[in-house]
């Protein structure tokens, strides 16, 4: 349809511009499903943040579309990242919650890292994470000195998790002896096995171990022997922090990697190559819904401890991350042998 030209200047102007390019390109989610692949099974604080996120992220999108979340375990849990960033629609229709080392293990040329995590769409970051080495109560290995006397298995949950990283890192620099049994899926198996008698420890994030497993806390059940930190937390002033330990700087820069890892800790990706105004809905909707009531009253309703991070943030501290020394690297290949 021809505008009339009859229009004072200014407003012939405005009138004729085809349309606000702003308005053009805003996001619209309706009639939408928004896909969570979380790349672990049920029952850590992955599958357990993945969940809480897909019950109220779609409040805050535009056209309010619906949120599903999807199981995708597999490779340490990078099969879920690979998916989101080569197969996954780039509409902002998928998103991702994987392993807090997904940098390392790309520093470290993982062969099963199949994506850039630089280039991957961050939202936002709901909690920091604390992985915590535990041992059965029947098992000689009671603290990490004890693992450098005695043999002791602990369940793998994939090369890219750090119940197995950390444990090989331990024993090329420490002399640790702890016999990594691979196979399990996530860390709640992993616990599974050891309560079984399987293997005698796991690798679980401290607040899954304490919400899901706390009569094995107050009955003794278990020992917690190493906490995968820069700094002991306040709840663990006993345990060794993973930052703290090593006699060596290449030890210590090694296992400063993995301490360093809970800045990243439980957060959501997109696919790459999100248009702007995708990528700013998204961030936009993550920031609103954590500070909503009623998805705060949630996540105290599962246990979930909250320490939100924006997707600007996690974006610079995957980058930081993936700065790693070639000498470490090199290292550390020799070590994964990569």
């Amino acid at each position: 349809m021809r505008l009339s030209c009859t229009l004072p200047a200014v407003a012939l102007l405005v009138a004729c511009a085809a349309v606000d390019p702003s308005r053009a390109q805003q996001a619209d989610f309706s009639r939408k499903t928004i896909t969570i692949y979380i790349g672990n099974t049920a029952g850590g604080t992955y599958d357990l943040m993945g969940r809480l996120v897909a019950r109220h992220l779609g409040h805050f999108l535009p056209g309010n579309p619906t949120v599903v979340p999807e199981n995708m375990p597999g490779a340490g849990s990078l099969r879920a990242a690979n998916h989101v960033f080569n197969v996954a629609p780039k509409d902002g229709t998928a998103l991702g919650i994987v392993t807090d080392t997904i940098t390392i293990e790309q520093a470290l040329h993982n062969p099963a890292v199949q994506f850039d995590a630089r280039k991957l769409t961050w939202i936002g970051r709901v909690a920091a994470s604390n992985a915590v080495h535990i041992m059965w109560h029947t098992s000689k290995v009671q603290s990490i000195e004890d693992a450098k006397r005695f043999e002791a298995t602990v369940a793998g949950t994939g090369a890219g998790n750090a119940a197995e990283t950390v444990p090989t890192l331990l024993n090329a620099l420490l002399g640790t002896k702890l016999k990594i049994i691979k196979g399990y899926p996530a860390a709640n198996e992993a616990m599974l096995a050891m309560e079984r008698g399987e293997v005698e420890g796991a690798v679980p994030n401290w607040t899954t171990l304490k919400t899901t497993r706390a009569s094995w806390l107050r009955d003794g059940k278990i020992k917690v022997i190493l906490q995968d930190v820069n700094e002991r937390g306040p709840e663990l002033p006993d345990v060794p922090a993973l930052g703290e330990l090593g006699d060596t700087l290449e030890a210590k820069q090694l296992l400063g990697l993995y301490a360093g890892t809970s800045t990243i800790g439980r957060s959501f990706f997109a696919s790459p190559g999100l248009p702007p105004a995708i990528t700013k809905a998204l961030r936009d909707a993550f920031a609103a819904m954590s500070k909503d009531p009623e998805f705060i009253a949630d996540a105290r309703q599962v246990n979930a401890e909250l320490e939100i991070g924006s997707g600007e943030e996690v974006q610079r501290a995957v980058e930081r991350s993936l700065d790693v020394p070639e000498g470490v690297v090199k290292r550390a290949r020799e070590i994964f042998a990569r």
